[in-house]
Order: C-alpha cells, then structure tokens, then sequence
C-alpha cells in the first residue's frame, strides 16, 4: 500500500468507543482428533481493559529465554483485569504492583503471551477463559499472589510439558495463594492435552486457593466458554488431579457433603452461566454441535448446571488447521439464533450487536435470586468485543522451534487474518507487538483489522464476501509458504545449525506479518472506495451503483408510506400496502382509488 493511501486511511477513521466486557472461547483438539495428527489450543481473548504489563490487551509480547542467577526472586505482579477490585489491600492498585516474589529457576524458556501465556518454545500450549465462582477474593500482598495470567506465563517459563505445567499451576496456587475471578487453563503438549479450573479459596483467612486438573482422551475434543467444565471429581481417577484439601474445604463451607455422594465441581464453587441464559453454554453447544452433528445436541440449554453438553466430544470428522479456524467465526449461522438475519440485524445482514447493561457478566444468579433481564443476545463465539484470538498448534512430527506455531489473529475472529508466529522465531512483525485502544494507530496489526470489522458493519452482507476472500487467500498462502519453511529449517536443525534454523524462522515470522498487513490495508483502502457513502463504487471502472435497501426491510420500516402518490393521508389510511420493485403507469389525474388497484 501506498504512503499516500496508507496516510488517508490514518484520517478517515475516528476513535471507536470500546464498552467493558470479559468473555473469552476455548477448544482443545487432540492429535487423535485432528486430520494430520497435530495438537490444537485455540483461544478468543475478548477482555477489555488493561492486563498484567499496564498496557492494553490488544497486543503480542515475546519473551526470550533467560539465565538466572543463584537465588534470584520472579516477581508476580497484579493484574487489574483479573475481576478483583483491589490489589495488595489498597483500592484502584497500581497494575504493576508486585504481589510477592516466587523462587526463580536456573533457566526460563522463551515464549509468547499477551493477557495470557500462549505457546512456548518447547511447544507447550496455553489458553485461557473467565468464569464466574461464588467466591472471588481480592488480591492480597505475600498472601493471595497469583491469578491465571501469571500462572500461565510462569508455567510456560518452566515446563515443556502439559501434565507437568498443570502440576506447577497447583502446586502455585497451594503455596502462594489465588485471587480474582474463576479461571480455566487450558495446557498442551504435542501428544498430550490439560484442563485446569481455579477459584478463590472459600476462606478469606486462607491464602490458597481450589483447583481441579482433567486430562482430555486423545481423539476428543474440549470446549470451554466462561462456565466451568469440569463436574464429578473421583478420588483416585488417573486422569484427574486437584488440590489436596478440596474435599475438606468444600464440607467445611457446607458446599459439599460425602452424603451429597460425588463432589460436582461446577455445582459446588460456581453458579454456572457468566452473564445470562445463552451466554456460555450456548457457545459450547455451537462447537460442540458443528464438530459431532450426529449427538443431536439441543441448542436450547436446560440450566446452568445441564449435563446436556459433554465435557468432551469425538468429531464426526477428523478437524484439519482450517477447520480449527473455522471454529472461531460463527455467529450461529444457519441456526434459530442466526445472528446475521432478520430485523436487529439490519438490511446488510449485520451479524454484530452492540452491548448493554443485559449483557453485563454481573451475578444474575446467586444462592437467593436469579436477575430475570429485560433482553439481551445471545453471546457468539466470534464478538464484537474480541481484542485477538489465536490457535497455537504442536506437531510432534518436527523439532519443537519448528513444530510449534502460533496462529495469531488480531481483533475480532470472523474477519482476522491467522497469522503464522513459529515456537523458534525470536520476534514478531512490529504491528503485533503494538497497539492501544485510545489511540488509532493503523500501523499496528489490532487496528488495521478492527477498522475493516466497523466498516464492513456499513454494508456487512457484501463486504463480507470481498474480506473472507482474502482472508482465505491470506491464510492458504501462508500455508504453502510455511511447508517450505518447515523443510528448510528442520534440515538446519538436524545439520547442527539451531542459530540459522531461529533466523530463517524468526525471519519468516516477521516478514509474513508484515505482508499481512500491508494486504490488509490494501483490502481496507478497496473497501473504502467501493463503499463510501451508501454507494457501490467500481475501482476499475469508476461505475456507480445506486442499490438501496431490500424489500423485506423497506416493508418491515414501513416503506409503503414513501412517496408513492400526493395523497400522504390517503395512503396512510389504506393499510395493508406492502412494498413492491415494480413501478406502474397511472394516469396523470387519477384519484387515489383508482391508483391503489394499480398498485
């Protein structure tokens, strides 16, 4: 893209307003479940606000690997943007507060992460989604020090494994204590794949916290969407880990009785659905339903606590790295609850709502009450809100610096572009790594995509066609040029050369950034011309089309009341007219009557 045109686009676009909201969507598809035997960890990280590193959650932080001295502390700072209202006792903390310091290791691996750990460069996966528990304590100085953000970063400095990282994550939240809101880790592996699901301990004076780890059968898959997954927990179930004083804590706060029979996780700490009926669940039953038709499952939830949805499911066929794309860009369409259609979508087909206090994650349901609210939406896997989404994907088939990638895509999922960021680079595109939402800036890869996503709401069922082009060509290009990386830098490795193999990795991850970009802003600029101003403008040809609006809306606006005759009053007192394309012939002083059998 031009300079010139690259500038204008700078200028045309206005700050858009951002309204609070934390909801994020997770899947985990095991090597038995994927067409080429990869393991995929997929991730929407629709918070809104500042993270852990003061900044803006909208961006790609690299962190390269370290040495450590003998003795040397990490420090474990606060994240304002973990639901907890205070840090370190003290009301509206500093977001770089440090909590504690834990012992550091000898060595930390290199890795990326954002609001979250993702993907490190042993080829351990991360993803992460909110829920909503009954207790949420505040953070707490030396006491309560750990939420899931620095979990997840810390567990991907130490471990290369998903079993291991699970354990570390326990182990953390035991010693050092947990605050915020109920938090799912999901860790993977090239083989193997991890849930863990955290809250707050049921006693303030406790610093701990509760957790309960299930590993996911290879050839299922795992979807979470801000409501625990997790329900009977079985002492001495091999898959299963918690922490070691679950039990007893639960029947102490009377959560739980051994007379209760099985302990249900879901029922016992968390009331279940996050923000409304149809906000969680329903996201579940959407992916759940795409990849295993034949189950049937109802797309009406029973409650918050159904059993309807299992905790994971075998596909009906086998889900290759596009398909795991697909995932993430659904707005239920073709469904009951197809956002795209009818009325609050518009005449364009607009797939996305604006939010509410409806859809506020308060608690609409508690012990006493359940709020019943005067209407929302349901939630969609791909929102509005979306600050990036990513699936990080680990073949064991390669060296982990090769096998390892991150698909990273920034704003809203339905139209990114998954970029391509290897376990081995040692950088990202400058785009990435940038970005903040009070400040437009189309050199960074958030707006850049989040600006075509608000222009194409203008006239979303055509430009919608034009964006999921590219994107397809963006992404089946990255593709092909990725199988050619792959050989090359596998046969550096196994030459002994590691340091070319991380240039040419690291190389390709920045430069295919960097050519993303620039083609989306091509695509920005074509979208501009072609549909400024309620018109469709050809670039090539600089023919204008005048297209209007479709007849169902023209009748459901009232648009038989346009002006159709002089006789305004008339035509509103007949009824029952409905909108027609077709223009008829009357002579030039016919009276009303005779014009309406016309017509």
């Amino acid at each position: 893209m031009t300079v010139f045109l690259r500038s204008a686009l700078c200028l045309f676009v206005a700050s858009l307003v951002v309204s609070n909201a934390a909801a994020c969507t997770v899947f985990a598809i095991t090597p038995g479940a994927s067409e080429d035997g990869s393991m995929y960890v997929g991730h929407t990280n629709d918070g809104v606000g500042k993270d852990w590193r003061n900044i803006d959650d909208i961006s790609i932080l690299y962190v390269p690997a370290a040495d450590h001295a003998p003795g040397e502390k990490r420090a474990i700072v606060f994240d304002p943007d973990s639901g907890s209202d205070t840090a370190g006792g003290a009301s509206g903390g500093d977001s770089r507060m440090v909590l504690g310091y834990i012992d550091q290791v000898p060595h930390t691996y290199a890795y990326y992460t954002g609001s979250y750990g993702m993907m490190n460069e042993h080829q351990l996966l991360s993803a992460e989604c909110t829920e909503y528990a009954k207790v949420e304590l505040d953070a707490a100085e030396g006491k309560r020090i750990f939420y899931s953000s620095e979990l997840s970063n810390v567990a991907l400095e130490r471990c290369t494994k998903a079993r291991e990282a699970v354990k570390l994550v326990g182990d953390l939240i035991d010693t050092y204590g947990y605050y915020g809101t109920g938090e799912t880790l999901v860790f993977a592996d090239p083989e193997e794949a991890w849930v863990i699901e955290i809250c707050s301990s049921l006693d303030p004076e406790d610093g701990g916290g509760l957790w309960v780890a299930e590993r996911i059968p290879d050839g299922e898959v795992f979807v979470a969407a801000n409501e625990f997954r997790t329900r009977e927990v079985v002492p001495g179930n091999p898959d299963q880990i918690y922490s070691n004083e679950l039990f007893d804590k639960l029947e102490k706060a009377g959560l739980w009785s051994p007379a209760d029979g099985s302990l249900d996780w879901l029922e016992a700490v968390s009331y279940g659905e996050y923000a409304h009926p149809y906000y969680s669940l329903m996201r579940v039953w959407r992916i759940q339903d795409r990849l295993a038709p034949s189950l049937n499952l109802s797309l009406y939830v029973e409650n918050s606590y159904t059993k309807a949805y299992p905790f994971t499911v075998t596909p009906d066929e086998k889900v290759n790295l596009t398909g795991a794309f697909s995932l993430f860009r659904d707005h239920y369409e073709g469904t009951e609850f197809d956002l795209s259609t009818g009325k609050a979508a518009g005449p364009f087909g607009n797939p996305y709502r604006y939010l509410g206090p409806a859809d506020a994650h308060t608690d609409f349901q508690n012990a006493s009450y359940m709020e019943v609210r005067p209407g929302a939406n349901p939630r969609p896997v791909s929102g509005v809100f979306c600050s990036y989404s990513y699936v990080a994907q680990a073949r064991s088939s390669l060296p982990d610096p090769v096998g390892g990638v991150l698909w990273f895509g920034p704003a809203v999922a339905y139209e990114t572009v998954y970029a391509p960021m290897y376990a081995g680079s040692t950088n990202v595109s400058a785009a990435y790594a940038a970005g903040d939402r009070s400040k437009y800036d189309c050199d960074t890869a958030y707006w850049t995509f989040d600006f075509v996503t608000n222009w194409a709401m203008l006239r979303y069922d055509a430009m919608i066609d034009e964006i999921i082009a590219k994107q397809g060509e963006l992404e089946a290009e990255s593709i092909t040029l990725m199988q050619e990386t792959d050989r090359e830098a596998a046969e550096l490795i196994a030459a002994g050369d590691d340091e070319g193999a991380a240039r040419l990795l690291t190389n390709f991850t920045v430069t295919r950034g960097d050519e993303i970009i620039d083609e989306w802003h091509g695509l920005a600029g074509t979208l501009i011309v072609t549909y400024s101003n309620g018109l469709i403008t050809d670039p090539a040809t600089g023919a204008v089309e005048e297209p209007g609006y479709p007849g169902w809306w023209l009748n459901e606006t009232g648009y038989q009341y346009g002006p159709r005759v002089y006789e305004l009053e008339e035509l509103h007192a007949a009824g029952g007219l409905n909108y027609t394309a077709n223009t008829v012939l009357v002579p030039k002083n016919a009276t009303f009557a005779e014009i309406r059998e016309l017509i």
